[in-house]
């Protein structure tokens, strides 16, 4: 088993709040942030980025997250805001409203990235590859990522021509063509691809 040593906190408040999201590049359904404040004392050898673990693995560490945290929340928002308000402040969107109903409110917030925008008087700081460095931004990407599948699993049933159960609602080469073939849904973010011909180009 591969340990992997990443910090428990980054600043010296009690309550500080991992934030990450998932499904920022995918052409349909919505993305997902979750965040996560954790016991000073948690540690899981195998915590990491989302996207380093098999899937089998994220549901495993999904369960010990969800029954070992202080605190967590998930928020969802969908295609149709993320076209109004584009992906970037969508994302962020997401991240406040994670933040928001955590029924502990954090002292701190530490995000995945580099951009973020404040929420209330609470500090913060972005961490570029957070979820590679930060037990609670690991753990926040695994309830993003994993909460997403769900639910593109789910719209998979309604829609299974996308194969949105694999790919997840991303530019596989599978999923453009079934655009071309199909045309979009009301789960394709529009802004993404505004005519069926631009999926032509590389996303």
């Amino acid at each position: 088993m591969k340990k992997n040593y990443l910090k428990t906190k980054l600043s010296d408040k009690r309550f500080e709040a991992g934030t990450d999201e998932a499904g920022r590049g995918a052409l349909a359904g919505p993305v997902v942030a979750a965040a996560v404040i954790l016991k000073p004392d948690f540690y899981h050898p195998e915590l990491n980025d989302s996207k380093k673990l098999s899937a089998a693995k994220r549901e495993e560490l999904r369960e010990i997250i969800i029954r070992h945290a202080v605190a967590w929340r998930v928020a969802f928002v969908s295609q149709y805001i993320i076209d109004k308000i584009n992906i970037l402040n969508a994302s962020i969107l997401a991240m406040h409203q994670a933040i928001k109903y955590l029924p502990v409110r954090p002292e701190f917030i530490i995000v995945d990235g580099n951009r973020f925008k404040p929420f209330g008087n609470i500090g913060y700081e972005t961490v570029v590859n957070g979820d590679e460095k930060f037990q609670s931004i690991a753990a926040a990407s695994i309830l993003a990522k994993t909460f997403r599948d769900d639910f593109m699993k789910v719209i998979d049933k309604r829609f299974p021509q996308y194969l949105w159960r694999n790919n997840k609602g991303y530019a596989t080469p599978a999923h453009k063509a079934a655009i071309r073939q199909y045309g979009v849904t009301r789960y394709h973010r529009k802004s993404f691809h505004p005519n069926v011909e631009q999926l032509k180009f590389d996303f």
